[in-house]
């Protein structure tokens, strides 16, 4: 298989320097799918990583004990063929699949089960230092865990917690070989094994990573021999590459490149809504943002429609808050976008005593999710000029770029750029705006808002088990937030990929993973 890849490789370069953006026959061989990924991975841990790049891949490779049902975000079996919920909500009892193996040839059973989760949980479990689990939030609702008997595993939890299924179903409940992490140690996200229908085979840094079939899969071998996911970090490169045939798909198509591609009957294009939020983040603990006539200054003086429009082209609409309109249950429909109003934007930064306030603004190259982050952030940092506030931008890699905001903002920035897109409601609120989710307490809550009464409507929608409850406190956190404005809230992206025209049964999830069981290509 070696050198088919090394293959694969060779000619897409060939294709790339002799054609340029010309449209030629796909040079990758059949049965092998290129996928032209925006970034390098950071790990292939699933427990480890946060960024939808490395979910993409992941999500080949791994299974949960469930997943999302196609073109849902609901959840159904996958290694668990079922399950029980308690009266009170609290203990979860899973039925496992029978005779199913990791990569490694070792057993898939409710040790396995139990070994995954209290490695994440348990800070005294003898492979915890494998760390760190950034998204271990998501389970921090379970009290224990008991492996019942080979096929059974129960879940105990301290409350009711309603997206823990949908929490499973999500990349960090994809379950790992044991044996493999106590072989590879903190080297295990280079050394993957999991039961998915793909098993790694290769990871060559900034050239590629390479899974191929797994035949024993559970629920049926996958149609393409392998896959082949190479790093690529600039759009228009992935464009190019992907018209000289060097690869056969590619996700978050530039604005531009989109259009052209829609009209090229060599290719296939997908659009999909999705639960996306690009905002960014705001430092309350120092400088001018510690004012919230600042914060909304900021809401005001950008001019989002104009970003919508003209930056990405149609792609995305406007954001009104931290939920984005996918969740429509849960979505607050009184609120409306704050408007483009230059004037009251000065007004509020006058009354704040904030005119000639120097900011600093950290944008990214590229990554999961931020659309077209360099021309959006030179866009927005004219915009807050209007409005005397002068901004400086550094740019960075998009590993650096979260190795830089993720631990906070303080003492580095008093803005930055971000997109998350999520599984539930729950997710990116919990995450990223409650004052327990600060990143010194193991969150994401970049710029350190703390709103008691936000952190109580949190806490209360995840314990309720009441969908209705739930869209209610969900509805009032969105305007305490809104009005508090610790995010600039610009766009809600709508997903897109495009592929050859000889690639077959792909679809975008409301997920944004790719999952490639079903995928073929001529």
């Amino acid at each position: 298989m070696q050198s088919l890849f090394k293959g694969v490789l060779t000619a897409a370069a060939l294709a790339v320097s002799a054609f340029g953006f010309g449209t030629v026959e796909a040079q990758t061989p059949p049965g092998v799918l290129v996928v032209g990924q925006i970034a390098e991975p950071k790990s292939l841990d699933p427990a480890a990583v946060t960024a939808v790049n490395d979910f993409r891949i992941l999500m080949n490779i791994y299974d949960g004990l469930v997943r999302y049902k196609d073109g849902t975000l609901e959840v159904e079996p996958a290694l668990a063929k079922s399950w029980t919920i308690s009266d009170d909500g609290t203990v979860y009892t899973f039925k496992l699949r029978e005779g199913v193996e990791f990569h490694d040839g070792t057993p898939f059973n409710a040790e396995a089960v139990k070994y995954n989760f209290d490695r994440m949980l348990d800070e005294n479990h003898p492979q915890h230092d494998t760390g760190p689990f950034p998204l271990a939030f998501f389970f921090s609702a379970v009290e224990n865990i008991e492996a019942v008997d080979d096929l059974t595993v129960k879940f105990t939890l301290n409350a009711p917690y309603a997206p823990f299924l949908s929490n499973l179903a999500y990349p960090t409940g994809l379950l790992v070989s044991p044996d493999a992490v106590k072989e590879f140690g903190a080297d295990y996200g280079r050394h993957p094994a999991g039961t998915g229908p793909f098993r790694f085979e290769e990871w060559e840094s900034n050239a590629k990573v390479v899974v191929v079939r797994n035949d024993d899969y559970w629920a049926g071998p996958a149609k393409l021999e392998a896959v082949v996911f190479r790093p690529i970090t600039d759009a228009n490169t992935r464009v190019a590459e992907l018209m000289a045939g060097g690869i056969d798909l590619m996700v978050e198509v530039p604005p531009d490149s989109l259009t052209q591609l829609a009209g090229d009957g060599n290719f296939n294009v997908y659009e999909q809504a999705g639960p996306h939020l690009w905002f960014l983040i705001l430092n309350m603990k120092e400088g001018p943002f510690k004012d919230k006539k600042v914060r909304q200054a900021v809401n005001y003086a950008i001019d989002k429609k104009a970003l919508v429009e003209n930056v990405l082209q149609g792609t995305a609409e406007v954001a009104t808050g931290p939920t984005p309109p996918a969740f429509a249950w849960a979505y607050n429909e009184q609120l409306q976008p704050y408007p483009h109003d230059i004037e009251k934007a000065k007004q509020l930064i006058k009354e704040a005593g904030a005119e000639g306030a120097e900011v600093t603004f950290y944008v990214t190259e590229g990554g999961s999710g931020m659309l077209d982050p360099i021309p959006m952030g030179a866009a927005i940092q004219a915009d807050l000029s209007k409005i005397g506030l002068t901004v400086k931008i550094e740019t960075y890699e998009w590993n650096t770029f979260l190795g830089k905001v993720n631990p906070g903002l303080e003492g580095k920035a008093d803005m930055a750029e971000m997109a998350w897109m999520t599984n539930d409601p729950d997710t990116l609120p919990y995450l990223a705006l409650r004052t327990d989710a600060w990143p010194e307490k193991g969150g994401f809550n970049s710029g350190y808002y703390s709103n008691p009464e936000v952190d109580k409507l949190l806490e209360e929608a995840r314990t309720s088990t009441d969908q209705d409850e739930r869209a209610k406190l969900y509805r009032e956190m969105q305007e305490i937030v809104y009005d508090d404005a610790p995010w600039a809230f610009i766009a809600n992206w709508k997903q897109n990929a495009v592929s050859s025209d000889l690639v077959e049964g792909f679809k975008l999830q409301p997920s944004f993973f790719l999952l490639l069981h079903d995928v073929a290509k001529n």
